[in-house]
């Protein structure tokens, strides 16, 4: 695939930059047996290429080329993990947020979802911000109200946000109101094109009230998951003509004659139907209202997100759902970076230990960090594999080329500050020795089995 447009300009810089800023690469490892949990390693020479090193396995990273800058990288403001930090006493809160959001104290996570309403992983009733009793409707929006919100959803936000000034955060809702619906219920069902005025007023409210409370929505998307209207939870079906008309027709100008700096990103569902994008990406109209495409990974393949980037060369590609484990998960992370992707965002990162509260009919993994039932934190190995990317990817980090064999995975970055940063994944049972080429230089490392190893230099 080609180069993201403007990295001829990093390709300069980084040209004239000295060719190895420092001596040796720091190296944080994280490892499946616990021994490492983002640990730092002692520091690894650069060294120049010997016989000695055909031993290794050879990953070469080309800062020539560059793709893709990089968002921001985090997981989600579910109300589950929002409720399961509420729970904790004072202390463990603020050392598990700090552990969460900060930026050198903790993995610094810097992109959050959040729902506009309630997803399935609640344990309260579920909701949106305009509920009414069966057969009226309101159209003015006058019953609208985020005061649910206020119990333990806003004060996670704004807590997260103290902590790192840099969060930003996109959001989507799972249903629309009920009283909107061509069955009356949040579960399911369509949203009636008469009240398509009226959504794209309610996404305008949600926006605005979030706002009044000092939290920005920096993206929106349309619906979560608009191919699947389940009936066990909130959900609302969309087909790819009703979203382009919705966006082109109502959302887009609504945000462009209120003068809202919200991001717009369709689709939020999986790589398997490019063709939803696609409608709306190749309309004229609706085309200019729309930043960019969100995908999950349920079904599809990783590939069509490269695909849909060829396609569409001015538009970004998202990654906004889906939770991954194990060193297997660092691959699969690896790889949605690699197709093209601006951010990555797993999905609830804290339930308790009995994996609840989830009102929703889908079963849950172990979280990357679990509440006890003695109210204490249990941090799993996800905590430390996301941290292997989000603690030290920032935000405006260009994707570098790198090429090498299957195992490990890599994935190289230049930084904002000059700096790069290469992770490795080795999801196999045995040590992997290999060597990163960069420019002229090696670095000779041995990846332990079933770990993942992050370098920085400069």
């Amino acid at each position: 695939m080609p180069p993201k447009t403007g990295s001829a300009l990093l390709a300069l810089l980084v040209s004239i930059l000295p060719l190895i800023g420092a001596d040796s690469a720091s190296v944080w490892r994280s490892s499946e047996d616990g021994r490492w949990q983002l640990t730092p390693d002692p520091a690894i020479p650069w060294t120049t290429p010997d016989d000695r090193d055909r031993r290794h396995v050879r990953v070469e990273i080309d800062p020539a080329r560059a793709y893709q800058d990089i968002l921001g990288l985090g997981i989600s403001f579910d109300h589950a993990s929002c409720y399961n930090l509420s729970r904790l006493d004072p202390a463990t809160r603020a050392e598990t947020m700090q552990r969460l959001f900060h930026p050198e104290l903790g993995i610094g996570m810097n992109l959050m979802r959040v729902c506009i309403g309630t997803s399935d992983f609640t344990g309260d009733p579920w909701y949106t911000y305009n509920d009414l009793p069966p057969g009226e409707t309101d159209p003015e929006l006058r019953r609208f109200s985020i005061e649910r919100d206020r119990a333990y959803v806003l004060p996670t936000i704004k807590a997260a946000r103290e902590l790192n000034p840099d969060l930003l955060l996109y959001a989507s809702p799972w249903s629309p109101p009920a009283w909107m619906k061509t069955n009356g219920s949040l579960l399911a069902g369509q949203l009636k094109r008469e009240w398509y005025g009226a959504y794209a007023r309610y996404l305008l409210s949600f926006i605005q009230a979030y706002a009044q409370e000092g939290v920005p929505i920096h993206a929106l998307t349309v619906q979560n998951e608009p191919d699947f209207p389940n009936p066990d939870y909130p959900t609302c079906r969309w087909t790819a003509e009703d979203q382009l008309v919705f966006i082109r027709d109502h959302l887009g100008p609504l945000f462009e004659n209120e003068k809202i700096n919200t991001r717009i990103w369709c689709w939020d569902h999986n790589w398997n139907l490019l063709d939803f994008p696609r409608t709306i990406l190749r309309d004229t109209v609706a085309n200019r209202y729309v930043d960019g495409t969100a995908f999950h990974l349920y079904e599809g393949k990783v590939e069509a997100q490269s695909t849909l980037q060829l396609e569409f060369p001015d538009k970004s590609v998202y990654f906004t759902e889906g939770s991954t484990f194990g060193t297997r998960g660092a691959v699969q992370i690896i790889d949605i970076l690699r197709h093209q992707a601006r951010s990555y965002n797993a999905w609830v990162f804290m339930l308790d230990e009995h994996r609840k509260p989830n009102n929703g009919p889908h079963n849950a993994s172990a979280t990357p960090i679990e509440r006890l039932d003695d109210n204490s934190v249990r941090y799993n190995f996800d905590y430390y594999m996301y941290g292997q990317f989000m603690k030290f990817i920032p935000r405006g980090a260009r994707r570098l080329a790198s090429t090498g064999p299957r195992h490990p995975a890599h994935l190289a970055f230049a930084k904002p500050d000059g700096g790069f940063v290469l992770v490795l994944a080795n999801p196999t049972s045995r040590t992997l020795p290999v060597a990163a080429a960069f420019r002229s230089l090696l670095l000779a490392d041995q990846l332990p089995p079933h770990s993942v190893s992050t370098y920085t230099w400069r």
